[in-house]
Formats: C-alpha cells, sequence, structure tokens
C-alpha cells in the first residue's frame, strides 16, 4: 500500500499517538514516509468517521490504497460508512484496525487487527504471582509483544475462519441475549427494591430478602458488606464516610459462602470475605468497591466468575449497585432534612436544654466516632426525677413544671462542660466529655450533696429536689455500641432509685 490515511483518535490519547508512531516509523525505516497522506482525528466518534467517509466520497478524491484505523470500532465505520458510498472493502480499499475485539472477528468484512495479547499477559502475571509467592527471585522483565492478526478487510481470506467464527457466535447470541435479559431485569429489581424503601433498615431487609430469594446470579459465594457509617451518614451528613480504606468493622448486608450464610451482622474487614476457611480447592474472588466518587460505601464479592467478567456484567452489577445506593442515600437523607425542617426545634421549651430529637443526633454522632475506631472519651449519665407525680397532684403541674427546671438547673450547674438533654417528661441524661469526664467521680459527689432528702409528704419544700443517677463511661474494649454505654448507666439509675426510696 502505497497511499495511506490514518484515522486517528484524539491528539492526547497515548494509545492512539503510539500507533500512529509505529506507522511513521515504519515508513521513515523504509524511506517511504510520503506514503502517509493523511493523519485524521476522530475524537474516537464514530458519527465523525461517517461524515468525513461521505465528503470524502463525494469530493471525487481518489482513494488511497489503505484506512488504517486507530482501533477496531473506527475500523468498521469506515467500512460500513464506505458499502454506504458503493465502496466494497477490500476490493475497493483496505481497512485495518487494532485491539481485535470480538465483534471485529465476527464483522463482515472480519477486520485486520493487532491482538494485544491481554490472556498472555494474564497468564504471564500469574506464574509471575505464583514465582514470588514461591521467593523466587526474579532478574529479568517479561514483555509480551502485540501480534497482528490479518483478516477480509485487507483481503487475507485464508488465514483464519471468520465464517466458522461468525456460525459459531450466532449460535452463542440466543444464550448471550437471554443472559443479558435476565441480567438486566435483576438490576432493575434491585433499583426498584432499593429506591422503595422509606428507611434505611427496611433497604437493608428488603435487599437482604431479594437475595436470598433470588442469587442465581450472584451464586452461592457472594458478600455484601457496607460501611458501618453509610447508614448513619443518611441521617446525619455530617457523618463522613472513608476515602481510604475501609471500616475496621463492616456491616453485613447479605453473605453466604458455599451457600452457607454469615449470621452476624458485622464483618471484621481485616479477614476479607466472611465465612471463608481456606481449606479446600483453590476459587477466584473478585472484590468490587461500592462508592461514590471518593466516598467508599461498602464492597462486594464474586468467587469464579470469570464469565462475567469477560461479557462486563460484574463492571455494570458494580456501577449499577453504587449508582442504586447513592440515588437512595440522598433521597433519604433529602426526605429527612425536608421533615426535620417540619419538626419541633431541638431545645425544649420548657427546660431550654436539648430535647430528644437532638439527644439521638448526639447518640448517632457517638456510634459514627465507635465504627471508625477513633480515641473518643464519653460517659453517659442518666437522671430520673423523684416525686414529679407527687408534686403535680399537690401542688399543680406548674408547680411540676418549677420542680423539673430546678432539677434541669442543678444538672447544668453541676455538668457545666456537657450537653444535657431532656430525653422524656422526667427524664434528663447528660454526655460526659473533657473536664466534665475526667471529674465525674468528684462532680456527682457534688451533685449528691446538693440534693434533698428524700420525701413523700406534702408539701415539699419550695427548694425541693430529689434525683436517681446513672453513669457508665464508654469501653472501647468491650462496647461496639453506645446503646451499650446507655443500658449499663440506665441499670445504675434504677439501681439507686431504689437505694434512695428504700432510704426512707
Amino acid at each position: 500500500a502505497k497511499d495511506v490515511v490514518f484515522l486517528a483518535g484524539t491528539k492526547n490519547s497515548l494509545d492512539s499517538e503510539l500507533r500512529l508512531k509505529a506507522l511513521k516509523d515504519h515508513l521513515e525505516e523504509i524511506n517511504r514516509f510520503e506514503y502517509l497522506k493523511d493523519v485524521v482525528y476522530t475524537n474516537w466518534e464514530n458519527s465523525f468517521v461517517t461524515e468525513y467517509i461521505n465528503e470524502f466520497c463525494k469530493s471525487g478524491k481518489e482513494l488511497p490504497d489503505v484506512f488504517m484505523c486507530a482501533n477496531d470500532g473506527l475500523a468498521m465505520e469506515t467500512c460500513r460508512s464506505l458499502e454506504n458510498n458503493g465502496i466494497k472493502v477490500p476490493d475497493g480499499v483496505l481497512v485495518t484496525g487494532f485491539d481485535y475485539i470480538e465483534t471485529s472477528q465476527i464483522y463482515d468484512p472480519s477486520i485486520t487487527s493487532v491482538d494485544q495479547c491481554f490472556n498472555s499477559m494474564g497468564i504471564t502475571c500469574g506464574k509471575l504471582w505464583l514465582d514470588i509467592t514461591k521467593g523466587v527471585e526474579r532478574r529479568h522483565s517479561n514483555i509480551i509483544p502485540c501480534e497482528f492478526i490479518p483478516g477480509e478487510s485487507c483481503g487475507c481470506y485464508e488465514q483464519r475462519n471468520s465464517d466458522k467464527l461468525r456460525r459459531r457466535m450466532g449460535k452463542e447470541a440466543f444464550a448471550k441475549r437471554a443472559m443479558t435479559t435476565y441480567f438486566n431485569r435483576k438490576l432493575n429489581l434491585i433499583d426498584s427494591t432499593v429506591l422503595s424503601c422509606l428507611t434505611y433498615q427496611e433497604f437493608k431487609d428488603k435487599l437482604h430478602e431479594l437475595l436470598v430469594q433470588n442469587h442465581d446470579y450472584e451464586g452461592d459465594s457472594f458478600h455484601l458488606l457496607l460501611e458501618p457509617n453509610f447508614g448513619l451518614s443518611i441521617y446525619d451528613r455530617n457523618i463522613k464516610l472513608n476515602k481510604e480504606g475501609y471500616s475496621s468493622y463492616m456491616e453485613v448486608l447479605y453473605s453466604t459462602e458455599d451457600g452457607n450464610a454469615f449470621e452476624d451482622v458485622q464483618f471484621s474487614s481485616k479477614e476479607l470475605i466472611p465465612g471463608y476457611s481456606g481449606e479446600g480447592e483453590n476459587h477466584m474472588y473478585v472484590f468490587l468497591p461500592i462508592h461514590e466518587a471518593d466516598e467508599a460505601y461498602g464492597y462486594i464479592v464474586f468467587r469464579d466468575c470469570m464469565d462475567k467478567v469477560e461479557n462486563h456484567f460484574l463492571q455494570t452489577y458494580q456501577s449499577r449497585m453504587g449508582l442504586v445506593f447513592d440515588k437512595f442515600r440522598h433521597s433519604l437523607s433529602l426526605d429527612i432534612l425536608n421533615k426535620r425542617l417540619l419538626e419541633l426545634m431541638r431545645k425544649d421549651p420548657l427546660t431550654n436544654v436539648n430535647n430528644r430529637t437532638a439527644y439521638e443526633e448526639k447518640e448517632t454522632y457517638l456510634q459514627s466516632e465507635i465504627n471508625i475506631g477513633s480515641d473518643i472519651e464519653f460517659a453517659i449519665a442518666m437522671f430520673d426525677v423523684n416525686n414529679l407525680k407527687l408534686v403535680n397532684d399537690a401542688s399543680g403541674h406548674d408547680a411540676g413544671d418549677a420542680y423539673l427546671v430546678r432539677c434541669c438547673h442543678l444538672i447544668c450547674d453541676v455538668f457545666k462542660h456537657s450537653p444535657v438533654y431532656r430525653i422524656g417528661g422526667d427524664e434528663f441524661v447528660a454526655v460526659l466529655t473533657g473536664d466534665d469526664y475526667t471529674n465525674q467521680d468528684a462532680l456527682f459527689e457534688n451533685l449528691k450533696s446538693r440534693l434533698s432528702p428524700y420525701s413523700i409528704e406534702t408539701p415539699l419544700p419550695e427548694d425541693y429536689i430529689s434525683l436517681a443517677c446513672g453513669v457508665s463511661a464508654y469501653d472501647p474494649e468491650s462496647d461496639r455500641t453506645v446503646l451499650d454505654v446507655v443500658k449499663r448507666a440506665d441499670e445504675a439509675m434504677y439501681k439507686n432509685k431504689a437505694e434512695i426510696k428504700n432510704s426512707k
């Protein structure tokens, strides 16, 4: 071929420029650089190729001997556009591509191409990996060369049996179409299931149930693990998700290994795969991160899924899961935000301390800190106002309100550096941090010294204050949740309440 037109991708595409350079280097080597008549940048767009070929044919210019294309997609579009203009390939002009993709192998005419030999690269990489695990010292590099594959688009009909390949792939087309239909239906079912959920718990329950009932595609060894802060971040957008690595413990949304379900709700991420024993046959595991931008939502694990890798189903599954999880997260977050705007303010109108809504947000924040393993120090102090019903019955609800305010003022005065919350009619909570956490024993002694002697006789003194108290500090060695701390504090408070009443 003496006249060559090169259809390139973009000027900033390394692949395209290297392929163009190889052509130029060869022409210079044989001292025939003038054979290169033109370089056309297509921006990798088939529509550009169509327009270019149509204009070329209308112009009446003499066709080159060959259109060399930077990839097979451009080559197939070149063949199609030439045929639409009445020019047959290879009779009227030759066309070549690059990449040796499956579609170009069965295209009519089959595209003359270059195979980058990814299979050989994978085999060599696997052998290298095994050598490394065996401690074999390597002193050389393995370079896998590309392979030129002649085809019908340059008139090489005898080099490979393209018709046989077309017949085989024609038989496989039905099975592939059926699998693609089932796969898309499964993805649509996941979408509709997730996006119909109104709470995070409903999201977990429904998606888990869907995978329990229908996991033909995923198989009997499939794992879906979520960041523990994924759900928490829905309810509080100030909670951040990991941008590097994963949390120490992941939330298990669904997990089966050899058909055996993993029952725990949490899993140590350093173990990678729930239920994996390392015994028995070797298996190939594929890990797929679920994320949006640089925020990690979790990860998926498939086993022995080479067919799904080859047909790009795994990539599609991964991207769709990430997309629908992100849609659900943002949609539910906005819904919660709108509802909160309609709720009462975070302050308790009687005592002017934080209310239960504010406490639940604080509890969520503390849980998020526990999840990421931060060095947080806090204690939960629970308070129950004694004799409130007695005051209400004897002196009226205004007196009862004044009694509640008096009790609240004492709690706030003692624990000056800690947020105090009224979480019920006669219940208060203080979250002790900083100096209050460090000095909690002394502060509780101060509080108790300022309480009135317990009494059930009316009228009670005007400055009467009686509180049952309980406190518990977070222990990172044993506590997984804030509720573990709250439960101990609550038990201590009720024990104190019983002691106060029995002392009378």
